[in-house]
C-alpha cells in the first residue's frame, strides 16, 4: 500500500460493485448500469456536488467499454491540451479503439475552449464525458449540451457515508484497518454530518483524524472537529447554489416563515454574499409581495439598503436580519403587481387608441379649437373629488378594472 497516496484515492472503487451511492443510475435498468452491461458509453455530462463519484464513474465506464481514458482538468488545461488528445484519439480510431476525453470541472472551460472539441464529439473521434458541480444550463454551450446526456448525481446520504467509513476502517489493503483505529457512533455521526454528502471530504477528514490520534487508537470528537475545521459552505456566488439560496430566501419571506428566512439569510452572509445584493432583493420583495398590505415594508427595506451601503459587514448583518424578519412577518399583497400586469397587457393591445380629447393638454389656440381639454373639469377646492360624469380611460377601454384591492 502506498501510504503517501491519500486515503480517498486509495479507496476509489475499481469495479461497479464497489461503488457506493447513485442508486438511481446504477440500479437494474438505470442508465449507467445499462451502459456498462452493454459495454457502451455515450457522451455525458455528470452534474453533481463534490465527492459524489463523477470521476470514478467516468473511469469505470471507460474501463468497461475498453476505451482509452484521458483526463484533463479545466483548471490547468487549455485548447492545446485538447488538440493533443484529439491527435491521440485519431490514432486510436485507426486501431479500432475508442477514446474517452474526461474533463473535470467543465464549467471552468470558456466557450472557445468548449468549441475546440465539439466537432470531434460530433464526428465520433472522441466520446466526451464532462464533470461539473454547476448547472450545465448556465455553464455549457448549447451545441455541446445537445450532443451529451446530462446525468444528475446526488449528494451521498447517511447510509452511503456509513458504508464508506466502514470500508475504510476494515480494508487491510487500502484502508486504515492496519492501524486498528476505532470510531464511536457519536464521532461517526459528527464526521458524516460534517462531510456534507462528500465522500472525498469524509475520507480526507478521517485520514487527518487518524493522524491526530497519534499513538492511540480511539478517534475522539475533538479529533473529528479539528479535522473538519476547514469545511466550507457549498455556495458559489456566480453559480446555481447562489440562485438556489436566494430563491429559498425569497420564498421563505413570501411564505411568512421568519425562521427559514433567517436561516437562508445566514447562509448567504456566511458565504460572503454582497449585502447590497441581499438588501436590493428585499427592496424588490417589499414592492412585489408586501405591497399595499403594509406600506412600512418598503420604508424598512430601503432603510436596510441604505444602512448596508454605509456600514457594510459585519455591522449590517443585524440590519439585514431586522428587515428580513419584518418582511417575512408582514401581510402580503400582490395587488399592484397584478394591476400593473393587467394595465401593461391593455396597453399592448391598444397602442393605436388615441388619448381622449378632454384629457389632452391645450396649450395653444389651435389645440383649444380642435377640442383639446374641452369638457374637463375639476374641483379646485377639493381636487381629490371626482368631477361628476368625468371619464378618464379611452372609450375603447371604458369600464375596465385593472386594480383590485
Amino acid at each position: 500500500m502506498d501510504t503517501a497516496q491519500p486515503l480517498a484515492d486509495r479507496m476509489r472503487p475499481s469495479t461497479i460493485e464497489e461503488f457506493v451511492g447513485q442508486e438511481h443510475l446504477l440500479k437494474k435498468g438505470g442508465l449507467l448500469r445499462t451502459m456498462m452491461e452493454q459495454h457502451v458509453v455515450f457522451s455525458l455530462i455528470l452534474w453533481g456536488p463534490p465527492g459524489t463519484g463523477k470521476t470514478t464513474l467516468a473511469r469505470l465506464l471507460a474501463h468497461n467499454a475498453d476505451a482509452e481514458f484521458i483526463q484533463l482538468s479545466a483548471v490547468t488545461s487549455g485548447v492545446k491540451d485538447v488538440r493533443s488528445v484529439i491527435t491521440t484519439a485519431k490514432q486510436n480510431q485507426l486501431m479500432g479503439r475508442r477514446t474517452i476525453l474526461f474533463i473535470d470541472e467543465l464549467h471552468r472551460f470558456n466557450k472557445s475552449q468548449q468549441d475546440a472539441f465539439l466537432p470531434h464529439v460530433e464526428s465520433g473521434i472522441i466520446t466526451f464525458i464532462g464533470a461539473t458541480t454547476e448547472n450545465p444550463s448556465f455553464e455549457v454551450i448549447a451545441p455541446l449540451l445537445s450532443r451529451s446526456r446530462v446525468v444528475r448525481l446526488h449528494a451521498l446520504n447517511r447510509a452511503d457515508l456509513h458504508e464508506i467509513i466502514k470500508r475504510a476502517l476494515t480494508d487491510t489493503r487500502y484502508g486504515i484497518a492496519v492501524s486498528g483505529m476505532m470510531l464511536g457512533e457519536v464521532e461517526e455521526e459528527a464526521l458524516i454530518r460534517g462531510s456534507g454528502g462528500d465522500a472525498r471530504t469524509l475520507l480526507n477528514a478521517l485520514e487527518v483524524a487518524t493522524t491526530l490520534v497519534g499513538g492511540g487508537q480511539q478517534i475522539t470528537i475533538e479529533h473529528i472537529q479539528e479535522a473538519l475545521q476547514n469545511k466550507t459552505l457549498l455556495y458559489d456566488r456566480a453559480g446555481e447554489e447562489h440562485y438556489n439560496t436566494v430563491s429559498a430566501f425569497i420564498k421563505s419571506m413570501r411564505g411568512s416563515d421568519p425562521n427559514a428566512t433567517l436561516y437562508y439569510l445566514c447562509r448567504m452572509m456566511t458565504a460572503g454574499e454582497d449585502p447590497i445584493f441581499i438588501a436590493r432583493r428585499m427592496v424588490v420583495f417589499a414592492s412585489e409581495d408586501v405591497g399595499r398590505a403594509d406600506f412600512r415594508a418598503i420604508l424598512v427595506a430601503v432603510a436596510a439598503f441604505q444602512a448596508c451601503e454605509r456600514v457594510g459587514y459585519p455591522e449590517c448583518q443585524l440590519t439585514l436580519a431586522h428587515a428580513a424578519t419584518y418582511l417575512a412577518e408582514a401581510k402580503k399583497s400582490r395587488s399592484i403587481v397584478n394591476a400593473l400586469g393587467n394595465a401593461m397587457e391593455a396597453v399592448e393591445n391598444s397602442l393605436d387608441v388615441p388619448i381622449p380629447l378632454h384629457l389632452r393638454n391645450a396649450v395653444t389656440d389651435l389645440m383649444r379649437r380642435e377640442g383639446y381639454a374641452q369638457g374637463y373639469t375639476w374641483s379646485k377646492g377639493q381636487p381629490h373629488i371626482e368631477a361628476e360624469g368625468m371619464t378618464y380611460l379611452p372609450p375603447e377601454l371604458s369600464g375596465t378594472n385593472f386594480f383590485n384591492t
